[in-house]
């Protein structure tokens, strides 16, 4: 089946560049603003004109430099810092003497932090310091002198810097660890599959081989003591599959990236319903008794093909471990919100502590082609089994789950 990728991109940085772009945007004319209702505080308004003409330009046509990491290069915030910095030193050249001693705005006001937040956002704490820093001191030589207010706004300038600084290099760590985890899991769930598929083919012709070879002997014997090996290895591989790097994207805005494998859909028309009892039908047999309702049991194609494969798997244990005399029943029963599938036989049954064991060695029969594909269906599969009484596999698939689709 054809197969196509899908790229999950996780980002919580992305949000803080479009905030950024708005904050700019915003005081801008908030300081533009400030200028207009003060204006009889400036000795030499046109300086502080043209300084907001150069800031006006220099916003809007920065827009799309403030929308991610990649386009947010250190010359332009260089450049962008420079020119709040401008901005804070020809205030006292602009306004008088009472708008600097009544602690009055500067001609950027808080303009500025969107310099310095935008050092965070790129590089994380430490570069918001090294931006903070000269913005502290050039508020300093503004005022002329260390003021209460001027002090209160350079720290907090700086710890907010910093402290936003710091949660963006958490949030990209945590985004990475979870790209990791998600991609562990899209391993791990496609490793499960391809473990199903071969199980229910290449490891179990591999067993019949090793058991049919040591029954013949000389050459054939040979040639099973080979499939025996090969089946271990096989076993191992399987249940120890590596599991690759995480990517990240180029783009740190981007976050991390998860690229999922996934089976492309061939034909719209297999994810309607089909009648499960049509797929379970065929496993009737001289020693399987099958028992179905009398009206049709739907449900999607997916969810269909994998219940009966997992009914499958069910009666192929049946046949190792039971014996070839051994009798089992299907019982197919509809419930409002489910449907439930029987397995039943009258063998030996499995003795306490079997499956874990089994497990351990890499026998995944009933861990996987069972467990494993009603797990992934939503639905779950309960084995009971008591010696010398039989086993009973009773396989539960929700309706909705079903209808949502398998993923």
């Amino acid at each position: 089946m054809a197969k196509r990728v899908r790229v999950v991109r996780m980002s919580v940085e992305q949000p803080l560049w479009r905030a950024l772009s708005g904050y700019r945007v915003l005081t801008m004319l908030y300081a533009i603003g400030l200028f207009a209702s003060a204006y009889d505080e400036f000795d030499r308004p046109g300086i502080a004109i043209a300084f907001y003409v150069v800031l006006f330009v220099w916003t809007l046509a920065t827009l799309p430099r403030v929308q991610s990491a990649v386009a947010c290069t250190k010359r332009f915030l260089a450049v962008d810092l420079a020119i709040a910095l401008t901005g804070i030193v020809l205030t006292p050249l602009a306004a008088d003497d009472h708008h600097i001693s009544s602690g009055g705005p500067t001609l950027p006001s808080i303009w500025t932090a969107g310099s310095v937040l935008a050092y965070a956002i790129k590089g994380g704490w430490r570069w918001a310091a090294f931006a903070s820093t000269p913005v502290a001191a050039a508020n300093l030589i503004e005022r002329g002198s260390p003021a209460r207010d001027t002090v209160h706004n350079v720290v907090l300038v700086w710890v907010a810097s910093i402290a936003i600084g710091y949660v963006v290099e958490v949030a990209r760590a945590s985004e990475r660890t979870l790209a990791r985890a998600l991609e562990i899991e899209a391993t791990t769930r496609e490793r499960e599959r391809l473990a199903r598929d071969i199980h229910d083919g290449v490891l179990q012709v591999l067993a019949m081989v090793q058991r049919r070879g040591a029954v013949l002997g000389g050459e054939a014997g040979e040639l099973g003591r080979m499939a025996g090996e090969q089946e271990i290895a096989l076993r191992t591989l399987v249940s120890g599959a590596l599991v690759p790097v995480s990517r990240v994207s180029l783009d740190a805005a981007e976050g991390a990236v998860v690229r999922a494998v996934e089976e492309e859909e061939v034909d719209e028309a297999d994810d309607g319903p089909v009648d499960l009892r049509a797929l379970l039908a065929p496993y009737a047999a001289a020693k399987v008794s099958f028992a179905e309702p009398g009206a049709p049991v739907p449900l999607p194609a997916p969810a269909a093909k994998e219940l009966a494969a997992a009914v499958g798997a069910a009666l192929d244990n049946v046949r190792r471990h039971a014996g070839e005399d051994a009798r089992a029943w299907i019982l197919v029963e509809d419930e409002p919100r489910e449907v439930v599938v029987t397995v039943r036989d009258d063998g030996p049954g499995i003795p306490e502590g079997r499956l874990a064991q089994a497990e351990g060695e890499g026998r995944l029969g009933v861990a996987l082609s069972i467990r494993g594909r009603l797990r992934d269906l939503g639905g779950s599969a309960e084995l009971v089994s008591i010696p010398g009484q039989g086993t009973e596999v009773e396989l539960k698939v929700p309706k909705a789950r079903g209808k949502a689709g398998t993923r």
